[in-house]
C-alpha cells in the first residue's frame, strides 16, 4: 500500500499534537507542516518537513507544495487559514481537506455574525450589542446602569480580543483599546459578563453528522487562580469534572442546533467544531465557537483518540463519519504551558532539560517557539512549549507534569508557568472521596 502524505497548517503546540497523531498512522509516510516548528520532529519517528518561511495564509505556495509533494490530505488547523479561505482553494484543486470553508468558519472569525447566528437558532449566549464606532459604543455605555462587561474585538486577534471590564468606566476604557486591534477591532461587541466556570467541548463534523470527542478546561490568564492578562492559554486539563451527564446532554443539544443551523445557512461544516462554554447556575451558555482545535486543548484531547488519525480525518473530509466508530482512551491529561517571563529583554536564551524530559514515561512535550541549533534548544519570546502528562486521574497526572517541569530551566531563571493547572478538578476529586 502506498503511504500517504499529510500537510498540517499550523506552527504551534496544537500543530505538534497533530503531527504526533498522524505519525502513529500506518497509512502515513510523509508529514509536512506550514509553518511548523523545530520540536515537531521529536514527537514523530517519521520525518517532518517544515516551511518556516511561509504563513498559514500563503495560499498559492501551499497549493504548489500540495501538488509537488502529492499531498493526500491537508489538515487546516489554524484560524487565519480558515478565514483566508484555504479550504475553499484546496477543494477547488481537488485536494482533500480537514477543516471548514471560509463561510462555515465565519462562526469563529466574525463574532458579530456568530452572535446573531446563535440568537437566530436559539443557542444560549450572553446578551450582546454590536457597535461599529467607539463613539457609538461609549454613548451606549453611558446610558446603562453600572455593571460588568466584556468588550470583544469582532475579528481574529490570537485569542486576546476579549477585554474584561468590571464597571462602566472600565468598559469605556476597553472600548478605546479596540483601536490596538486595527481592522479587527473596528467592529466590536459589548457583552454581558457571565460569572461561572468555563470549559471547551469538541465535535468531529462531516457536514451531515457529528460526534462529540470530549471536553477540556483551558486556563487562559497569565497567573495562578486566573489572575493577570488573557493569553492564548497557559495550560489545560481533561476531562473537566464540572460536566455532569445533564450538562453533557445540553452540550449535545447545542452542537445539534449549531450544525443544523449552519446547514440551513448553506454552510455545511466539516472538520472540528470547538464550543467554548460557561456553566452559570447549572445552565450552559456559549462564549464562542471556534472553527478548529483549541490550543492548548488539542494537546490534551488529540492524544486520547485511538482511531487511525489519517483514516478518521479522511473519512470526515469525504463525508463518511457514520462509517467509522470513534474511540478514545478516557485517560486524564494535564498540559502546562512554559513561557518566557514577561517584561524582560527579548533576546535569545538557552532552554535546558529537554533531553531529560524526553526520557520520562507518560510525558510529551509539544513545542511552539523553541529553536534547535547544534543540538541545543533556544527561545526568544512568548509561549514556548506545552508539557503534557497522562494517567488515571488528575491528582497523579498533575504530579507527573510538575515533576517534569522541574527539569526545565531557561538561562537567567526566566521560565514562567502556572503551578495550578487543573486546580478546580483537584478540589472535586477530593470532594468525591
Amino acid at each position: 500500500m502506498k503511504k500517504k502524505a499529510v500537510l498540517i497548517i499550523d506552527g504551534g503546540g496544537r500543530g505538534s499534537a497533530l503531527v504526533a497523531a498522524y505519525a502513529k498512522s500506518n497509512k502515513v509516510g510523509k508529514i509536512l507542516a506550514i509553518p511548523g516548528n523545530d520540536l515537531m520532529q521529536i514527537v514523530s519517528k517519521k520525518r517532518v518537513t517544515i516551511y518556516k518561511h511561509l504563513k498559514t495564509t500563503s495560499i498559492p505556495e501551499i497549493l504548489e507544495i500540495c501538488k509537488k509533494e502529492k499531498v493526500d490530505l491537508v489538515d487546516v488547523a489554524q484560524d487565519n487559514a480558515v478565514q483566508a479561505g484555504l479550504v475553499d482553494e484546496l477543494l477547488k484543486n481537488n485536494i482533500p481537506a480537514f477543516g471548514p470553508t471560509r463561510l462555515a468558519g465565519q462562526i469563529e472569525w466574525d463574532k458579530a455574525w456568530a452572535r446573531k447566528f446563535m440568537w437566530k437558532y436559539k443557542i444560549p449566549h450572553p446578551t450582546f450589542t454590536v457597535f461599529h464606532s467607539q463613539k457609538e459604543g461609549i454613548s451606549f455605555v453611558k446610558k446603562q446602569k453600572d455593571q460588568a462587561w466584556f468588550v470583544k474585538a469582532n475579528g481574529l486577534v490570537e485569542g486576546k480580543g476579549a477585554l474584561p471590564a468590571r464597571n462602566n468606566k472600565e468598559a469605556i476604557e476597553k472600548i478605546q483599546e479596540m483601536k490596538k486591534f486595527g481592522d479587527m477591532g473596528k467592529t466590536f461587541l459589548l457583552e454581558q459578563w457571565l460569572v461561572g466556570e468555563e470549559f471547551s467541548s469538541f465535535a468531529l463534523c462531516d457536514g451531515e453528522n457529528f460526534h462529540i470527542l470530549g471536553n477540556a478546561q483551558d486556563h487562559k490568564r497569565m497567573f495562578n487562580f486566573d489572575q493577570g492578562e488573557n493569553t492564548g492559554g497557559m495550560g489545560c486539563s481533561t476531562p473537566p469534572l464540572l460536566l455532569t451527564p445533564k450538562l453533557q446532554k445540553e452540550i449535545k443539544e447545542i452542537f445539534q442546533k449549531a450544525l443544523s443551523g449552519l446547514k440551513k445557512e448553506n454552510r455545511h461544516y466539516q472538520g472540528i467544531l470547538y464550543l467554548g462554554g460557561i456553566v452559570v447556575n447549572e445552565k450552559i451558555f456559549v462564549i464562542e465557537f471556534n472553527a478548529r482545535w483549541g490550543d492548548p486543548e488539542a494537546q490534551v484531547m488529540v492524544p486520547g483518540i485511538k482511531n487511525d488519525f489519517f483514516e478518521m480525518n479522511m473519512a470526515i473530509a469525504e463525508g463518511k463519519l457514520k462509517k467509522i466508530k470513534i474511540r478514545t482512551d478516557n485517560k486524564a491529561r494535564v498540559a502546562v504551558t512554559g513561557s518566557l517571563r514577561s517584561g524582560i529583554e527579548p533576546k535569545e536564551r538557552q532552554l535546558f532539560g529537554i533531553p531529560k524530559v524526553l526520557k520520562l514515561k507518560d510525558i510529551t512535550i509539544f513545542g511552539t517557539r523553541v529553536q534547535i541549533k547544534n543540538k541545543k534548544y533556544f527561545v526568544t519570546s512568548g509561549r514556548l512549549f506545552h508539557l503534557v502528562a497522562e494517567g488515571k486521574d488528575v491528582i497523579g497526572v498533575r504530579r507527573k507534569v510538575y515533576e517534569a517541569m522541574a527539569l526545565l530551566f531557561i538561562e537567567g531563571n526566566n521560565l514562567h508557568f502556572r503551578t495550578d493547572i487543573g486546580y478546580r478538578d483537584v478540589s472535586r476529586h477530593y470532594e468525591k472521596e
